[in-house]
């Protein structure tokens, strides 16, 4: 990975050309990884939860909120064992290059009514840039705006994003 240096504490664009239309309050970072988008929401003032199965990403985020003076919530689990996501709790929901399928029922139940959910990860087209080349974890053409069918989509894009990325994003409200 020759230009993660760039992409691993800056937040990702999707995120924050999109921030004004997003409901102020708490917010849970699915797969946060070292917290890039987290400790972003926690310095504009949401009450953030970050989740991820790394311990060392975990703790790395927690170090570095500390560093800049926010407060985040984060933990270690597996998203694929018992961890469930508490149900109409949270105001926003983001999900940034991860696709777990049978997390989005427990996403879209987590959130309150006028909540919204940030998403954006890998379609299939990406496989052909090297990782990730498994079709479990690639979207179909339109996967990620059918799964969201049900809530009222605010922001979409599909595609080649820059040199060798391609991905889908959503920003979706559950009405």
């Amino acid at each position: 990975m020759t230009h993660q240096h760039d992409h691993s504490l800056e937040p990702a664009r999707f995120l924050t050309e999109n921030l004004e239309i997003l409901p102020r309050g708490r917010a849970l970072d699915v797969a946060m990884g070292r917290g890039r988008n987290a400790i972003h929401l926690a310095k504009i003032g949401f009450e953030v939860e970050g989740i991820d199965i790394s311990s060392e990403a975990v703790h790395a985020a927690l170090d570095r909120a500390r560093s800049v003076g926010v407060s985040l919530k984060a933990r270690v689990a597996d998203l694929k064992g018992d961890y469930q996501i508490e149900r109409g709790a949270y105001h926003v929901i983001l999900c940034f290059n991860y696709l777990q399928r049978s997390l989005i029922p427990q996403i879209k139940e987590g959130l309150r009514v006028g909540g919204m959910v940030v998403y954006e990860t890998f379609i299939m087209d990406q496989a052909r840039f090297g990782k990730p080349k498994n079709p479990d974890y690639l979207l179909k053409h339109n996967e990620l705006l059918e799964m969201f069918r049900d809530f009222r989509c605010l922001r979409y894009r599909e595609g080649l994003v820059e040199k060798e990325r391609a991905v889908a994003s959503i920003i979706a409200e559950k009405e």
